[in-house]
C-alpha cells in the first residue's frame, strides 16, 4: 500500500513540475510564438488574395464596346 501511495505521490510531483515549466516555457517564448502565428496567417491570406485576385480583375472589368453611338447634343449649362 505504501508503495502505492509513493508512486501517487511521485506522478503527482511529476505532474506539477511538468506544468511549472510549460508555463514558464509559453511565458518566456510568448513574444517569438505570436510573431510566428502572425507570419503564417500572413502568408496564408497572401497566398489567397495572390491567386483570388486576377479572377476578381477579369470580373470587376467590363469589356470595352466594339463601337460607340453618335455624339449627345451640347446642351447649356443654367447660370445663376
Amino acid at each position: 500500500m505504501q508503495k502505492l501511495i509513493n508512486a501517487i505521490a511521485l506522478l503527482s510531483g511529476l505532474t506539477s513540475a511538468a506544468l511549472i515549466g510549460g508555463g514558464a516555457y509559453v511565458l518566456l517564448n510568448k513574444d517569438a510564438m505570436i510573431e510566428s502565428a502572425k507570419k503564417a496567417a500572413i502568408e496564408q491570406v497572401t497566398a489567397s488574395v495572390t491567386e483570388a485576385l486576377p479572377g476578381m480583375i477579369s470580373g470587376a472589368m467590363p469589356e470595352l464596346p466594339g463601337a460607340t453611338g453618335p455624339a449627345l447634343p451640347q446642351t447649356t449649362i443654367p447660370s445663376f
